[in-house]
């Protein structure tokens, strides 16, 4: 497992990593296995126990019979219905299945969460789930770091990369990332594109060279999105195809 637990965390941010790994893992789990998930030695594992139960965390448990995370009991127990199960069953193991290494790992992660803090008859209907997920054609690995594309689009940062198109001629592009979107057997970037003055969409797995810049356009995503939608609605209006424009293809880009 990636983990930023470590030397280059603050403490407070170490000891909230620690009470995460606690809520996700199921009960009681040992010293061993909190400092193997958290890459830290047992004895600073045992300190940054004792940090919590100082800062008020009820942590049942001793070396060598594990812990408990005891949760503050005014708060409702997690709990849902059948189906809502299986919706979150399968979606996230659709991310799983098509997401780039970095989701993929944080949608096993939240289902390890979702099973050990539901009751003991969910937690069986979570891991026996009549639905799933699977794909018999992966998706094309991204040329780029997908999870690096995602913060520029959390924190409107224009990014530059080099991208090469379906006929095979490259092209450096400078774009305001937008949103991104998984397609059957794509995933795709639509930004708003410097070079073309428009709304373009760009394949992950076409795109190389990945620059994240400082020079942001907050507050404007989310405004720029609803925008490049409406666009990507069906028209009347043929591209330089000759086509009509399509509801957002998974490649629009090569103009």
């Amino acid at each position: 497992m990636i983990c930023l637990y470590g030397w280059a965390m603050s403490r407070t941010e170490r000891l909230f990593q620690l009470m995460d790994t606690m809520r996700r893992l199921p009960p009681p789990v040992t010293a061993g296995q909190l400092a193997d998930e958290t890459g830290v030695s047992e004895r600073t594992l045992y300190r940054d126990i004792d940090a919590l139960r100082g800062l008020g965390a009820v942590i049942d448990g001793a070396a060598g019979f594990g812990y408990t995370l005891i949760e503050d009991a005014h708060l409702p127990p997690l709990s849902f219905d059948d189906e809502e199960l299986e919706a979150l069953v399968v979606g996230l193991r659709e991310v799983r299945a098509v997401g780039d290494p970095a989701l993929a790992e944080a949608a096993e992660r939240a289902l390890a969460r979702l099973k050990a803090r539901l009751p003991e008859a969910q937690a069986h209907r979570l891991k026996h789930a009549v639905l799933t997920a699977h794909r018999f054609f992966p998706t094309p690995s991204p040329g780029v770091d997908a999870s690096a594309l995602r913060k520029a689009c959390w924190e409107e940062k224009q990014v530059t990369f080099s991208y090469t198109d379906r006929n095979g001629a490259p092209t450096q592009r400078t774009v305001k990332p937008l949103s991104i979107v998984f397609f059957e057997q794509s995933h795709c970037l639509i930004a708003e594109c410097q070079l073309r003055q428009a709304f373009r969409t760009f394949r992950l797995d076409r795109m190389a060279e990945l620059e994240v810049t400082s020079q942001s356009f907050r507050p404007h995503r989310v405004r720029l999105l609803r925008e490049a939608l409406k666009r990507f609605e069906p028209s009347e209006q043929p591209d330089c195809d000759g086509s009509k424009v399509s509801p957002l293809r998974p490649d629009n880009s090569r103009r």
